[in-house]
């Protein structure tokens, strides 16, 4: 054999030897400074159990956070002295329980679904004129927020940070605080998790708002790539890779889903931060990564009979609104055709960076559909 073909067939294996054994010998070292996750709660913070997961919540009634006891059976219209926030040290022990045999649930309720990287933080300007009247619940979902992290190995089907279980959480949520049916408010991915879970329970679907929903594209890795996900390789490389969310890369991120930068304050940079202080947050969201899947809705948007309001931020750099617009309009099912609204100077998250002319939006919609309970 020719000393040149010796040379590269060497060359090649010992690519092969570092592509192969390299990821398995580069350092992890674990983060510091990291907390359990009921230690890093906020005033209105508790937590339910759904489906033996703990779900971090924020359940507010006519404008203010709800106790535990009292989120179950939300009246309609509470005295707004009865709720007072949770400081930080009771939220840390606060688990909502579901209702007592004899107190009524609220007769309607909104679930709240945010978007990657997010957390129940995002609806903070959303909650108390959302909750006029009626019961409104933002939770963090599985991977992200201040919700329990599980680790350990699944069957794919399995893994409680797939859309299978994202959906199950959504229901589980409802079901902890005996809600029969909810409008669900759905951004980004939340939007397409939203969508799901009206296409799985119509029953316990009113009505949806979608917005910057990532519905046609976004939702995870492509099919032929999972496989290389659950490599010894990038098992152990992949915390890695996602703590860059934690850096520069996580900041420029959340820069681009503004319109106007500028407008970006620290106390909503801190609250996309707070998460990732807690303990795990980058081996869960690992997890997250691999059991996430691209989305397959558009052949069942027909199927959709809800109400439903597309909102998008004619400036949103991560789900186009012409992708809002092609929404819209693929919701043939919906009677009268889903409302779609565009918002001038508002990115990927209007209800934050926009959020009077979101209420406006929103609330023109509930009023038209007699959805405002």
């Amino acid at each position: 054999m020719p000393f040149r073909i010796k040379v590269s067939l060497w060359i090649l294996a010992a690519l092969a030897a570092l592509v192969l054994v390299g990821p398995l010998l580069v350092p992890v070292f674990p983060l510091p400074d990291l907390r359990p996750a009921r230690e890093l709660a906020w005033p209105g913070s508790a937590w339910v159990d759904a489906g033996g997961l703990q779900v971090h919540v924020e359940a507010v009634a006519d404008g203010a956070p709800l106790q535990p006891e009292q989120a179950a059976a939300a009246p309609l219209q509470p005295e707004r002295a009865a709720a007072a926030p949770l400081q930080p040290e009771q939220a840390a022990a606060a688990q909502l329980q579901p209702p007592a045999a004899a107190a009524a649930p609220p007769d309607a309720a909104f679930l709240l679904l945010h978007g990657f990287g997010a957390s129940t933080r995002s609806w903070a300007a959303t909650l108390p004129w959302l909750s006029d009247g009626a019961l409104a619940v933002a939770y963090d979902r599985p991977g992200f927020g201040l919700t329990e992290r599980p680790l350990g190995r699944w069957r794919t089907e399995a893994n409680p940070y797939g859309p299978p279980a994202q959906v199950a959480t959504a229901i589980g949520v409802l079901d902890a605080l005996g809600v029969e049916r909810a409008v669900l408010i759905g951004h980004s991915a939340g939007g397409a998790i939203a969508l799901q879970t009206a296409l799985a329970h119509p029953d316990r679907v009113a009505g949806l708002v979608l917005v910057g929903a990532a519905v046609y594209v976004g939702g995870g890795a492509p099919a032929w790539v999972k496989p290389l996900l659950r490599t010894p390789q990038l098992n152990r490389i992949g915390p890695l890779i996602v703590r860059q969310i934690g850096g520069e890369q996580g900041d420029a991120f959340l820069r681009s889903s503004w319109a106007d930068p500028t407008r970006l304050d620290e106390a909503t940079v801190a609250a996309y931060r707070r998460p990732l202080q807690v303990t795990d947050w980058d081996r869960a969201l690992w997890e997250l990564v691999k059991a996430s899947a691209q989305p397959d809705l558009v052949p069942l948007l027909p199927a959709v009979r809800v109400p439903v309001l597309v909102v998008t931020g004619l400036q949103d750099a991560i789900v186009p609104a012409a992708q809002s617009r092609d929404l819209a309009r693929d919701l043939s099912g919906v009677a009268g055709g889903a409302a779609l609204v565009e918002l001038d100077g508002c990115g990927h998250l209007p209800h934050e960076e926009c959020p009077e002319a979101f209420r406006r939006a929103v609330e023109d919609w509930l009023e038209a559909n007699e959805l405002r309970f």
